[in-house]
């Protein structure tokens, strides 16, 4: 593992469990480049990395400080579930069920979407994610069923993406992504603690293999004041 990583690793980590607590300042670039036995560029490389994954923020010419992760980030930069998400969020409580689990014939509108014979076969998946004790995030998953055999409630209450990857042997390769604000739908208030909130964020994604095949499409539906949404531009 290159160094910078290594030292991204070690600084997330004491920041996840508190030994830099939220809002404190991190030692300066020179206490780090001691305390690691790095070069400055290796530092900033590390610390480039904390910024981009929501951990910290820099101030000009004060330092950078521990980010509060009330929120969670969701980035556009890469393709990451949402128990990697909750990977880099120890300490809250964030939980997922399966609020439906069916194999549907694929509708008219998703096999335009996915390109898909007619009677494809898919699995419908409802998925509620709480947090801190809310349900805040309904995901409406839709897999091809030849594509992901063997998906079963029990795997997608765990790591969907997982299970393609590690169990299967597949190779996750892009998404198309778009965000969207919507009206709330019946089905949000369903499954939603929505209190009085009148929209969701919905995030969609098609999901495609390494050799070209969509598998997946799902929408996202979030509550407003839970969630941030990040991306690194880089001229």
């Amino acid at each position: 593992m290159a160094k910078y990583r290594q030292i991204y690793e070690r600084l997330a980590e004491r920041m996840k469990t508190g030994e830099y607590a939220a809002e404190s300042k991190l030692p300066s670039e020179t206490e780090l480049m001691h305390e690691y036995d790095a070069s400055r560029g290796t530092v900033r490389k590390a610390l480039d990395l904390l910024q981009e994954h929501g951990y910290v923020r820099k101030h000009h010419g004060k330092g950078v400080f521990v980010l509060r992760r009330d929120q969670i980030e969701f980035q556009f930069n890469g393709i990451v579930s949402f128990s990697e998400v909750y990977a880099s969020m120890l300490g809250r409580s964030i939980q997922t069920s399966v609020a439906s689990f069916e194999d549907i014939e694929a509708p008219a509108w998703l096999a335009d979407r996915m390109n898909l014979a007619p009677g494809t076969r898919m699995y419908r998946i409802e998925r509620v994610r709480n947090f801190d004790g809310e349900n805040v995030i309904l995901d409406v998953n839709y897999f091809v069923k030849d594509l992901v055999p063997g998906l079963t409630e029990e795997i997608a209450a765990q790591s969907i993406y997982a299970y393609v990857e590690h169990e299967l042997g597949m190779q996750i390769s892009y998404a198309k992504r778009k965000i969207a604000a919507e009206d709330v739908t019946e089905l949000d208030r369903l499954r939603l603690d929505l209190h009085d909130y009148e929209y969701v964020i919905v995030i969609t994604n098609d999901t495609f293999l390494y050799e070209g095949r969509q598998f997946e499409y799902t929408e996202s539906r979030h509550r407003l004041d839970k969630f941030q949404f990040s991306d690194v531009a880089r001229r």
